[in-house]
């Protein structure tokens, strides 16, 4: 299949970089509109400012399977993040902001290197904050020869303005929906108006691509995947949140139900986040899962 943004008008890729330069002065690029003038330099509150920083960038084995897929996942894992995660395991890169920073030539070449290797996709990691560097690249990188799906892996607390800019570019939404509660998204994450936000994002990445769709191969080559991570106690709110996904974007879409939370950052001093889930936690789950009917996914054993 052809990546949709090679199918937009000659220029299109270049136009929505610049109005993602301009939505970055004052940044209204996700919903915390920090207000940063980054393209002078300043760094946001998600620690990026002018050009994008990344952690690593490989082939990753450990996504879903039609996102692996054999040969794996181009992964380019960006730093900073526009949450605050109490319990973030990746804390080292989203919130110590561990990276180097990459031109947008690089990242370029790193995404048809990528390619080169055999990548099924590219799949752009924590990227809210970093639409406009993205953008800027994906223009070379397409008269480089990049033809490989785009995969959009996000938080979900995303902005319309910058979904806009990504329509007809992103094939394969892959956002998480972390919590049925705006009371405890403010707590842990650090997110104001986390529910209405996320759930209107959802709504608006599945009426651009619509359901999961796979290839012969079982590969994923456009469409939404949603995540939950459940987490002890239910402080994801997962009935809430399996209740939505069924209702709003329909029993056809696809879940990935996830078991791995374990403590870690700042979760090690915060019960009951201070353990790992048990397995009566994620049974209970589970069984929202199939009460809703949401069974094109995978249930992570």
């Amino acid at each position: 299949m052809t990546a949709r943004y090679l199918k937009l008008p000659a220029g299109e890729i270049a136009r929505r970089a610049q109005k993602a330069c301009e939505l970055s002065s004052p940044c209204r690029m996700c919903p915390r509109a920090c207000g940063a003038d980054r393209p002078a330099g300043e760094e946001g509150a998600c620690g990026l400012a002018d050009v994008a920083r990344v952690s690593s960038a490989n082939l990753h084995h450990g996504e879903e399977p039609p996102i692996s897929g054999r040969h794996g996942s181009g992964t380019v894992f960006f730093t900073g993040c526009n949450l605050a995660c109490v319990f973030c395991q990746n804390y080292p890169i989203s919130q110590l902001r561990n990276g180097q920073p990459f031109s947008t030539a690089e990242l370029a070449r790193v995404m048809l290197r990528l390619q080169a290797r055999g990548a099924h996709n590219i799949n752009l990691v924590t990227p809210s904050h970093a639409v406009w560097p993205f953008l800027e690249a994906l223009a070379p990188a397409a008269e480089g020869g990049l033809e490989i799906p785009i995969v959009y892996n996000s938080s979900g607390y995303d902005a319309p303005a910058a979904l806009d800019l990504l329509d007809g570019i992103v094939d394969i939404y892959m956002p998480d929906l972390k919590y049925g509660s705006d009371e405890v998204a403010a707590h842990l994450s650090g997110a104001d108006n986390y529910w209405a936000t996320a759930t209107w994002a959802l709504c608006e990445m599945k009426r651009q691509v619509g359901d999961l769709v796979l290839d012969g191969d079982g590969l994923a080559t456009s469409g939404v995947l949603v995540r939950h991570l459940v987490l002890p106690e239910d402080l994801s709110g997962t009935e809430r949140v399996l209740r939505f996904i069924a209702a709003e974007l329909g029993r056809s879409t696809a879940v990935s139900l996830m078991r791995q939370y374990f403590p870690a950052n700042k979760a090690l001093r915060l019960p009951p986040l201070d353990r790992s889930l048990s397995a009566t936690e994620f049974d209970a789950a589970r069984e929202m899962l199939e009460r809703y009917e949401l069974d094109k996914g995978w249930i992570q054993e």
